[in-house]
């Protein structure tokens, strides 16, 4: 939904969840879930899509003369299951000692910085990204390949491992990322986040009949949750002084030279005000508030929202069948059910099984959420056209 807000300004340049492709498609890809299924990949168009690729065509679009705006996922950035992160050789990333070359030179963004991210992914130059995690009611978006069997990782997320991973790079001190730091340091990070309790089961719908002849995704894996990929790049960042320490919202007057605010938002809240938390995060990215924004009604701006999510069908269905975003009211507002009434929803809709495997997910990923939840950005209410 805020990728529907920002594709409405024409002084923008809206990059949709460019990453996916050299995370699951490419010769660095970081996922196993279409190794087994060479022809998905190539069918997918991005088969040779580097991670340094994707900055290549990234960097194009500043060269266009707006400011770049890039939502995606940030656990494309980094290796599943905690393995460890090592710098995809496309980068730059120098081979162990011992190893021969691995790798082209870095080809990555050599612009400066002023863009954001959203929801934590490396931004394009001057854009931002809305990360990640469950924000979008799935933590990964899926892909446009459909028809094919099984992806490659069993349900548990126990998989084979891609044949392009782990690299024969070395790795940067506390990187959790495979792209240097002197890459993610060009982008204005912000951060979007969802409660497990609605992205978990709006990502295993995706991943089950009948959406799943659609996504391309054919088995539910716990590790595309995100959450625990999210805060450990953002707690590298903050680490670096690339976010932070001042948190949106909490701070007077104007940021040190150079800072950029820890911008949270939790998807949750901006719902429930949309002008307060976007006319805030403006303030914060040092862009203009225009109430306008939370319409798109136009045949143009369906176009253009249907363009930017057929990569990822399946996943983005509501959004492409939006037009605003308007506070929720008390019938549609969000009252928090107790984990038993969840549980017998989840089995209602899904089955036992299915709702023995959110409910998992779901607890498993509640501390990492509940962590950067602590950092969201707090606004007082704004009704819509309130000055």
């Amino acid at each position: 939904m805020l990728d529907s807000v920002f594709m409405t300004r024409k002084d923008l340049q809206c990059i949709h969840e460019p990453f996916g492709d050299a995370f699951y498609f490419g010769p660095e890809r970081l996922s196993s879930r279409y190794e087994a299924d060479a022809q998905a990949r190539d069918d997918s168009g991005f088969s040779d899509s580097t991670f340094a690729f994707v900055f290549e065509q990234i960097e194009k679009k500043t060269e266009e003369g707006k400011r770049v705006f890039i939502k995606d996922i940030t656990h494309y950035l980094a290796p599943p299951h905690r393995n460890p992160a090592s710098i995809a050789p496309s980068l730059g990333g120098a081979p162990k000692r011992g190893v021969g070359t691995n790798g082209a030179g870095t080809n990555g963004i050599t612009n400066g910085t002023n863009g954001h991210v959203t929801n934590g992914i490396t931004n394009g130059t001057n854009g931002h990204v809305t990360d990640g995690n469950g924000a979008h009611g799935h933590a990964t978006n899926g892909h446009a390949t459909n028809g094919h069997a099984t992806n490659g990782n069993v349900t548990n997320g126990d998989a084979i491992s891609p044949a392009s991973y782990p690299y024969n790079t070395e790795a940067e001190p506390g990187n959790p990322t495979v792209v240097p730091e002197e890459i993610l340091k060009k982008f204005h990070f912000t951060f979007l986040i969802r409660h497990p309790r609605s992205s978990i089961p709006s990502y295993y719908r995706c991943t089950i009949p009948p959406l799943n002849k659609v996504t391309g995704f054919y088995n539910f894996d716990p590790s595309e949750a995100g959450y625990d990929e999210l805060r450990r790049v953002f707690d590298f960042l903050k680490s670096k002084g690339h976010v932070g320490p001042a948190i949106a919202g909490e701070y007077d007057g104007k940021l040190p030279k150079g800072e950029v605010s820890i911008t949270m938002i939790d998807a949750d809240d901006l719902l429930d005000n949309p002008n307060g938390i976007i006319e805030a995060y403006c303030k914060e990215v040092g862009m203009d508030y225009d109430p306008g924004m939370l319409n798109w009604d136009t045949e143009e701006d369906h176009a253009q929202a249907k363009r930017a999510f057929e990569k990822w069908r399946g996943f983005h269905n509501d959004a492409i069948e939006s037009s605003s975003l308007k506070p929720r009211d008390s019938k549609h507002g969000k009252k928090t059910k107790t984990v038993e009434e969840e549980n017998e929803c989840w089995k209602e809709t899904y089955g036992a099984e299915g709702a023995k495997i959110i409910r998992e997910c779901v607890d498993a990923n509640i501390p990492d959420y509940e962590y950067l939840k602590s950092f969201a950005l707090k606004v007082p209410f704004k009704a819509p056209g309130e000055a």
